[in-house]
């Protein structure tokens, strides 16, 4: 395994991008994020709206990361962007900021929710040594050859699809238990513009994280000028569309009261939809989707920090790969962070730090697409975000709107949320000086 590696091959088809862009959205978020949403807002046109709203938004930004993607094809993500579009500090903080808050914590958070679920068919199972042992099975088939975590990932992706069809299609024909309107009624609009649905906003935007997911792997895909627009696209419709349904299902099915407040939501709605053995059948559907959650996003994590590795001198043991292409160490330091986030935290304090960082890098980099069209016009962009300007306001505003809602609701938590980012810049400060003089996160781009 060599310190610094050749460019990686080009072996990431646009089909495999597409489903690692849904398998990275469809998580924890949409089996447990609707628990937290319906003690504030007990309406159903009020939830529908907040998916509806998070999955717009997600397009906004999935679409104007397709331009950058392409503009600067090199994977690493907000890592790259930031770099090069503001300065390399900002990169480094946001690709720390990725590597613990983008991936290890989710990563965590799957696992979590992987080990509450197993409960639900194993009763006796302790949810903590589920959790670490999906894990740990999980990083052996990872740090194999890449085309075989490719055709497991399509081959989970498919799965996880398919089941969460069949939760909507059994959904469909299952008998409401009480009054719910889809249509807005009093109220609702003064629930639409409150500050509890702006915070459950939050919620919804980190079920839809992973919308920007094969920007992370330009460098591995083949003709990435076609295929990133196309994956982040495609596959962020494709989740809006599941989202959509299965919440209206699961609030169509179960009382509102029932699932407020807890976590394992889809638990709660098993037996409404599958009669007395539905919490066992939900709890089985669920841990095999999360599966392929868990597979992609500790796929993915990874290359962040071995484009952190290539570009800073204090980094470089990160950025070995194997033969067969795999960044091995990367994987195992992203398998160690997990680890430390199942031991130490709980399932809420992981998300809302995490979704506060994550969301304040998705604003700066879509701000980046005025800033790189102004400060380098001659710049080739093979794809142009569609419906320019509009399309990076709104997203810029909504992000706006729920960053400003966190801070003034959950101070704590953005403290938090906010010292890891500070961390990330100590962290570049300490590194840049053993660093060659060359800038971290900028280098020539590779024709696509």
């Amino acid at each position: 395994m060599s310190d610094l590696p050749p460019t990686p091959t080009r072996s990431i088809s646009g089909l495999t991008a597409t489903s690692i862009v849904v398998a990275n959205m469809i998580g924890t978020g949409i089996f447990t994020s609707l628990g937290f949403q319906v003690g504030d807002l007990p309406s159903g046109f009020a939830i529908l709206m907040l998916w509806w709203v998070g999955g717009l938004c997600a397009l906004c930004g999935a679409l104007c990361y397709a331009e950058l993607a392409t503009a600067l094809p090199r994977s690493g993500g907000e890592y790259h962007f930031l770099g090069t579009i503001y300065h390399p500090s900002l990169g480094f903080m946001a690709g720390w900021i990725s590597a613990t808050a983008g991936f290890a914590a989710p990563v965590a958070m799957a696992a979590m929710a992987f080990g509450k679920y197993l409960t639900g068919v194993w009763p006796g199972v302790p949810p903590l040594a589920a959790s670490l042992a999906v894990v740990w099975l999980a990083t052996p088939l990872l740090l194999g050859d890449a085309k075989l975590g490719s055709r497991f990932q399509n081959a989970s992706t498919l799965l996880k699809v398919v089941l969460i069809l069949c939760v909507i299609g059994v959904g469909y024909f299952a008998a409401s238990t009480h009054a719910v309107a889809f249509l807005p009624q009093r109220g609702d609009l003064a629930l639409v513009t409150s500050g509890p649905f702006a915070v459950s906003l939050v919620w919804v935007m980190f079920s839809y994280s992973g919308w920007n997911a094969s920007t992370y792997i330009v460098g591995e895909m083949r003709n990435p000028s076609r295929m990133i627009p196309l994956s982040v696209g495609l596959g962020t419709l494709v989740v809006m569309g599941l989202y959509l349904a299965v919440n209206a299902v699961f609030v169509r099915s179960t009382p509102l009261a029932e699932m407020a407040g807890k976590v394992e939501v889809a638990l709660t709605a098993g037996p409404y939809l599958f009669g007395g053995a539905g919490t066992r059948i939900m709890a089985g559907l669920i841990c095999v989707g999360l599966v392929s959650t868990i597979s992609a996003m500790m796929w993915i994590g990874p290359r962040v920090m071995v484009v952190m590795g290539e570009d800073l001198r204090g980094l470089r043991w990160l950025a070995g790969r194997s033969k067969q292409g795999t960044p091995v160490r990367a994987t195992l330091a992203q398998f160690v962070l997990v680890n430390l986030f199942l031991l130490t935290s709980s399932f809420e304090q992981v998300g809302t730090c995490a979704m506060l960082v994550l969301q304040l890098c998705a604003f700066l980099t879509v701000l980046g697409v005025f800033v790189l069209r102004r400060t380098r016009p001659e710049l080739a962009r093979p794809y142009r975000t569609w419906g320019y300007p509009v399309t990076p306001l709104v997203f810029l505003a909504v992000s706006a709107w729920m960053l400003w809602y966190v801070v003034r609701c959950k101070p704590v938590e953005s403290l938090v949320g906010l010292g890891v980012a500070a961390l990330g810049l100590i962290l570049y400060l300490l590194s840049a000086k053993k660093s060659p003089s060359s800038p971290p996160a900028i280098r020539h781009h590779e024709p696509l």
